[in-house]
């Protein structure tokens, strides 16, 4: 079973619905975790806008609880996906050389915008936009 791991700035918003929404898309194929650089949420639920978003897409982040970045979790991940251009910029100064090649964006050549601070729109479109990429990990078309 191949491992990834999503990061993103606090785990949050974006990589924990990227987590669930990948696992759930890839169940038996993938183990999914997510991580965030900060830990300034460390501990806490998933912002609840992004909990909503998710709700609106038939899942269910309740039981998220956010975490911050670990060299462990990036040792043990297969591929490791980046939400963003700033966050794979931060991955690549902090990682070994044999994290290196398994580091890339989660969008392949875009970034998933921070909804932080946005209304709740922007949180739906977000997960709409983050549900639709988990096509290009598990390899079917998004539906």
């Amino acid at each position: 079973m191949r491992k990834v791991l999503i990061v993103c700035l606090g785990n949050y918003c974006r990589s924990p619905f990227a987590a669930l929404a990948l696992a759930k898309r890839g169940a038996g194929e993938v183990e999914v975790r997510s991580a965030g650089l900060i830990g300034k949420w460390e501990g806490e639920p998933a912002n609840e806008s992004m909990i909503v978003a998710a709700q609106r897409l038939g899942l269910d982040l309740t039981a998220h609880r956010a975490q911050q970045l670990t060299r462990v979790m990036l040792g043990w991940a297969d591929s490791v996906l980046a939400m963003d251009a700033s966050v794979l910029e931060v991955l690549r100064e902090i990682a070994d050389d044999d994290v290196q090649p398994k580091l890339g964006l989660y969008l392949d050549d875009r970034d998933v915008p921070d909804p932080m601070g946005q209304d709740q729109e922007t949180f739906n479109a977000c997960a709409v936009l983050i549900k639709a990429g988990t096509a290009l990990h598990i390899g079917q078309t998004p539906k």
